[in-house]
């Protein structure tokens, strides 16, 4: 990594992870292998905020260490890059076994638990389809109902516009959203609940 670190992909440590390290790599990894409008790619990183905004916006008073979850959820593609689902289900257990180490060791890195809850899981799933409904649609040259097909249609009181930012502006953002929870989190009334 370019902080120095070196990751074991087989068996990660937390200590060898740093945001630093996440929001570099996830702000120059494209969403839809990047097949979509604009000047730059919709990147891995922008999404992460976004689909952190909307878990907040999904359950008002979410913790921010769940925000923080939403936040990393697809933090492992800065080493192993983002494929679309159907490569990532022909790759096999392999490929979900190293995803899942890299995202236990993540979690743990930011005090999270290694599995995340249920509900919030769900959650964050839920989050992760309204932003691809709108990539989609915005992005990636889907019609509305194709769009729909594939993710459901977005609750009517969401509206997001995207805009794709270059990869030193999107990095930048996620480590200021990063900063910010990790705030939210130290404060002393924080706590690891619902």
């Amino acid at each position: 990594m370019l902080s120095g670190r070196r990751l074991d992909l087989l068996d990660p440590s937390p200590l060898d992870i740093e945001i630093e390290d996440i929001a570099h790599g996830l702000a120059r990894v494209a969403r839809w292998n990047g097949q979509t409008r604009g000047d730059h790619a919709f990147s891995v990183a922008e999404h992460s905020v976004v689909v952190e905004g909307l878990c907040a916006a999904l359950e008002p008073g979410l913790e921010p260490h769940w925000r923080m979850a939403a936040l990393i959820h697809d933090a492992p593609e800065y080493v192993i890059g983002d494929m679309i689902s159907p490569f990532k289900a022909a790759l096999g257990t392999g490929y979900k076994d190293i995803e899942a180490r890299l995202a236990r060791a993540i979690h743990l890195r930011f005090s999270l638990p290694a599995e995340l809850p249920v509900h919030i899981h769900k959650l964050i799933k839920t989050a992760d389809r309204i932003c691809a409904w709108f990539e989609a649609v915005q992005l990636a040259g889907f019609d509305v109902s194709e769009a729909d097909r594939f993710f459901g249609r977005p609750p009517a009181d969401i509206a997001l516009r995207l805009e794709p930012l270059p990869p030193t502006q999107a990095q930048a953002l996620m480590v200021e959203r990063h900063g910010a929870l990790m705030a939210e989190i130290d404060a002393p009334e924080a706590t690891l609940g619902r």
